[in-house]
């Protein structure tokens, strides 16, 4: 490695990685993100996927069928030499690695709104019967979302949920370091690829990489 750097205050302030941040109501199903930074023996990783590409919906968990299918994921997530696997020589173990299911915040302010309206229209109706029409509609608009929610449409104005996981590992050999399979792929069979920004010494890039092709090249990335 040419420079030691440290790997947060890059991760955070690359122009690269802040030129890919995706806001969570405009994610695209099947392709989530991964920022991979390397310091000499270190390797920083931050995972974001839609919920749909993990559980396979996005509505809120409310039955204990969903509510355990967030949970194996959650567990599942916070194991990454099971989802990204290097090279055994590289030597490689985790030393932190969190995860955890994220709702965006426009949700909840359409939440929000919702509510309001709701009971502006049952003000309206109780005041003024001429109003029944307007009542209806906030009844049919309220129909609409419970059924929404039932069937995991992903419409707009539509719940979106992400997950997100942070991992560091150490590895005892870095010139090891030739590859990454992506087994990501096996596990979460809705993921269709992960768009890669890559970060070492050399500077950083941007990669693809595709559930018809789960390898990472790692060789003369350093």
């Amino acid at each position: 490695m040419k420079h030691r750097f440290p790997i947060v205050l890059l991760l955070l302030s690359s122009p690269v990685f802040a030129g890919e941040t995706r806001e969570l109501d405009a994610h695209e199903h099947g392709v989530g993100a991964l920022n991979i930074a390397v310091d000499g023996t270190t390797i920083a990783m931050e995972l974001h996927a839609p919920g749909a590409d993990i559980v396979g919906f996005e509505y809120e968990a409310t039955s204990a069928e969903d509510r355990a299918a967030i949970d194996a994921a959650v567990a599942a997530l916070a194991k990454p030499l099971d989802l990204f696997v290097f090279p055994a020589a590289a030597e490689c173990n985790v030393t932190q690695a969190s995860a955890a299911l994220e709702t965006d915040e426009a949700h909840e302010d359409h939440d929000h709104d919702a509510h309001e309206h709701d009971d502006h229209g049952h003000e309206d109706h109780a005041e003024e019967g001429g109003h029944d029409d307007h009542g209806h509609e906030d009844h049919a608009e309220e129909d609409a979302h419970d059924d929404h929610d039932a069937h995991g449409d992903h419409s707009e104005g539509s719940t979106h949920t992400e997950f997100h996981a942070e991992y560091t590992l150490t590895c005892g050999n870095s010139d090891a370091l030739s590859d990454i399979e992506f087994k990501y792929f096996d596990v979460f069979s809705n993921a269709r690829a992960l768009e890669v920004q890559l970060l070492t010494s050399s500077g950083a890039r941007a990669i693809d990489v595709e559930r018809d092709d789960p390898t990472l090249d790692l060789r003369g990335m350093f």
